[in-house]
């Protein structure tokens, strides 16, 4: 079962944040298509949220297809969004994990990792988007 944690100061919705939290663990394959999604009175008790805002989160990811609510038996997973790629055991993980592991022994921070991935990821999907964008692209452009 999937914990939603939520980040007040993030600036980011709640029910957007529970909208990222299932894709992710639905990308990882935390989630698989039958699974149950807590309810909203769960999610509720656990987090402090208003229950309409958890309702609104499953809406969207109803209306996106990744999970269907069955009256009276709750809210299911539809579809996965997992990739080999992105398992526990992948040789890409370890790598990133490695990774991570050695900007910690440099003293790199969670902004500081967060800024370098963001980056970094930008570069790496540039072709996609039609060039940087947000936060991070911009200072690229100034930068450069």
């Amino acid at each position: 079962m999937v914990e939603f944690r939520i980040d007040r100061r993030s600036g980011v919705a709640t029910y957007l944040q529970i909208v990222q939290q299932v894709k992710q663990a639905l990308r990882l394959g935390l989630l698989a298509p039958g699974d149950k999604l807590p309810t909203a009175k769960e999610v509720v008790a656990a987090t402090a949220i208003n229950p309409n805002t958890v309702l609104k989160a499953y809406r969207e990811l109803d209306r996106e297809g990744l999970v269907e609510a069955r009256p009276g038996l709750g809210t299911f997973v539809r579809r996965s969004l997992a990739r080999p790629q992105a398992a526990a055991g992948s040789p890409l993980r370890a790598e990133l994990a490695d990774w991570m592991h050695r900007a910690r022994e440099a003293g790199l921070d969670r902004e500081d990792v967060a800024a370098l991935l963001a980056s970094v990821l930008e570069e790496g999907y540039e072709d996609e988007g039609g060039g940087p964008s947000g936060a991070a692209g911009t200072a690229e452009r100034e930068v450069k």
